[in-house]
């Protein structure tokens, strides 16, 4: 199975996302993850919806019943084109004030902080790709993570010519 990364478009109107997730519902498509906010353009909302398939027909058919929607103005699958993705986890980990250091010593290789303090534990933020934060979340399990929460990915294809100038420049980071 491989995920496959779609952006929609639609008018910000009450509804919408009830409609578009009960489709999927009702073609019995699993979403992965999906995240909504508005876009530059005011009554717009972008939606990252991520789906875990294993078939490429099964893309096309979610592609074309999200066209027939009312409230839909544009639908890409962006999988496969160079972009920018993004994710943010919040992580609460047990930590004495012993092991703090030592915690803030392993999470800065990823550009994370700790964003609140308790006795008994500190809470970790991060954003990345989400290998990114697989790996964090790796290296904190054996403090003991008491609460987690991730907001799935949100994403959009990267301007073309970035990825040229990018590609001509540093090949090593296009799909930082």
């Amino acid at each position: 199975m491989t995920n496959r990364i779609l952006t929609v478009i639609v008018n910000n109107r009450m509804g919408v996302l009830n409609r578009i997730t009960g489709l999927f519902l009702k073609r019995g498509f699993n979403i992965q993850s999906i995240t909504v906010g508005p876009t530059e353009t005011e009554g717009l909302s972008r939606m990252t919806i991520v789906l875990n398939v294993d078939d490429e027909r099964v893309v096309e058919q979610v592609v074309k019943q999200l066209h027939k929607q009312i409230d839909v103005l544009k639908v890409s699958d962006i999988t496969d084109v160079p972009n920018v993705v993004r994710e943010l986890v919040l992580i609460k980990v047990n930590s004495s004030v012993q092991n703090r250091a030592e915690i803030t010593t392993l999470i800065e290789p990823f550009r994370a902080s700790i964003i609140d303090v308790g006795r008994e534990s500190v809470t970790v933020q991060a954003t990345g790709r989400p290998e990114k934060l697989d790996a964090l979340i790796a290296l904190l399990r054996p403090y003991g993570i008491k609460e987690l929460a991730r907001t799935g990915i949100t994403a959009f294809p990267r301007d073309t010519e970035t990825v040229n100038e990018m590609a001509r420049v540093r090949p090593s980071t296009l799909y930082v």
